[in-house]
């Protein structure tokens, strides 16, 4: 019997790689990449550990479980570090480059 490529395992692969690139996207893009990446690579490992000696790609499904598991990662501290900003420095100050050096030399004033 000729042995079949894993259903999905190239997608996650991408999905994975595009989880760590997007996470810059203010964090939901990579997120939700992310978790799309580790259902189908979830699929993918059970549909394996069924008949290993049947399917081709499990590398790409493991490399691609490993590269949305950092990018989550990656989101989750993108998205933390805006919740931050948007505390910290203010939604004004972002969206006005002037407010934003100031409110940034206040913030240095008050660490020193």
């Amino acid at each position: 019997m000729e042995k079949q490529t894993l259903p999905n395992s190239t997608l996650i692969l991408v999905f994975g790689i595009l989880s760590i690139l997007t996470c810059w996207c203010y964090g939901i893009i990579g997120l939700v990449l992310g978790i799309v990446a580790i259902v189908l690579s979830s699929k993918a490992t059970a549909l394996y550990k069924e008949a290993p000696e049947n399917y081709l790609g499990y590398g790409n499904v493991k490399a691609g479980k490993i590269m949305a598991i950092i990018g989550i990662i990656l989101c989750i501290a993108t998205i933390i570090f805006m919740i931050w900003a948007v505390m910290f420095i203010g939604w004004d100050a972002m969206q006005n480059p002037e407010l934003m050096q100031q409110r940034m030399e206040e913030l240095q004033q008050t660490n020193q």
